[in-house]
């Protein structure tokens, strides 16, 4: 019998394109439909319901600005689907959209547009990836965590089994739109959750941006547009920049340097019901994590101070009740361990712009990282 072995890499290329503009249905349309292939083509609007019902004048606004432009788009019927945590819960989304994708006609040389914040973002575009083998996506993210962090991925996913994310695709949008006029309906606490991610990338990549954020924190906070938009703009920039540059985009080392603060940020939006919400939650897991360094004798108190700080002069509660119960959130470092595979990595940061793996982390040294992190937010609260 003869036999054979075929082997070769195979290249796929992808380009992933991040833009950002103040108005992206008016006269600054032209820097995102540069990146559209040549033709007509069908689309199909989705919106983000939390966003839609507080934007009213959006959905029909691109409505009519898509029917203005026969030559570039033959629109769908628009979509509205839950949005929040909602989205990736409930399996009713996913369904929804892939059943509009078929109604509507929506095939792979198609687009569906993302009006919404991370989570829709998510889900829709778990459903397109998966609907003829993958339909074009194009994301027009509208809270601050999808514009500076969220959107800016190349994930796809929503939860199962009661994990985050269980279920999900890697997939490249055909563009990333920011468009920062989509942000002026947000709600103070929706506008600060996005700067935890922003303080994450500057600890784990950037020291210079990470004093920027403690510098303009108070202007940040009552959303001065100019340092607000540089933060922004910043952020994703990081975020786009590990993907593109990091040598794995698509997860396949262990390693997985942009879930610094995450492993118990994850777990406490479980256990909350979505109480907490996801910059929320990684506000605290930040915390924790700074802690963790610290009991590790890889950082220092004065460090730690500095994140609780900006954290808090952001607005954010650094404290739960949830954290009494530290069994609870020990588990989240074993489905951690679970999802990377069996084998452990957490990236931790020893001060800003220096990062560093560790393999192990056993209930009694996450216990006193807890407490390290309450009995520090104590003081700084007193």
């Amino acid at each position: 019998m003869s036999s054979g072995l075929f082997q070769s890499d195979i290249q796929i290329p992808r380009r992933h394109v991040v833009v950002f503009c103040d108005d992206a249905f008016g006269p600054q349309a032209d820097r995102w439909f540069d990146l559209l292939p040549e033709g007509c083509h069908r689309i199909l609007p989705v919106f983000d319901s939390g966003f839609d019902a507080a934007h009213p004048t959006c959905r029909p606004r691109v409505e009519a600005f898509l029917d203005a432009h026969p030559s570039l788009f033959d629109r769908a019927l628009s979509l509205v689907v839950p949005g929040g945590e909602v989205a990736k819960n409930d399996p009713k989304v996913v369904d929804s959209v892939l059943a509009a994708i078929h109604a509507e006609n929506i095939c792979r040389q198609s687009f569906v547009a993302i009006f919404g914040g991370g989570a829709v973002l998510d889900a829709v575009g778990f459903a397109a990836s998966i609907a003829h083998r993958g339909v074009k996506v194009l994301r027009f993210p509208t809270t601050t965590l999808a514009q500076d962090d969220a959107g800016i991925g190349v994930k796809n996913g929503v939860n199962h089994h009661n994990e985050k994310n269980w279920r999900g695709v890697f997939a490249v949008p055909t563009a990333v739109i920011n468009d920062f006029s989509l942000l002026a309906s947000l709600s103070d606490r929706d506008w600060r959750s996005g700067f935890s991610e922003a303080v994450k990338v500057a600890l784990l990549k950037d020291t210079r941006e990470f004093e920027l954020l403690e510098q303009h924190v108070e202007a940040i906070a009552r959303r001065s547009e100019v340092e607000s938009q540089r933060a922004i703009i910043r952020s994703a920039e990081l975020h786009w920049r590990h993907i593109v540059e990091g040598g794995d985009p698509f997860e396949d080392e262990i390693a997985r340097p942009l879930d610094y603060g995450h492993w118990s940020a994850h777990r406490l939006e479980r256990l909350t019901g979505g109480a907490l919400k996801h910059g929320e939650a990684v506000a605290i897991g930040l915390g924790i994590d700074a802690a963790l360094a610290v009991e590790l004798g890889r950082s220092t108190p004065d460090f730690q101070r500095r994140v609780l700080g900006v954290l808090h002069k952001f607005g954010f509660t650094l404290d739960h009740p949830q954290l009494d119960d530290r069994a609870a959130i020990f588990m989240g470092i074993e489905q951690f361990r679970a999802h990377l595979g069996g084998a452990l990595t957490l990236t931790l940061v020893a001060e800003p712009g220096v990062p560093f793996d560790i393999h192990d982390a056993d209930f009694a040294l996450i216990s006193s990282a807890i407490e390290r992190h309450r009995s520090m937010v104590r003081t700084l609260l007193a």
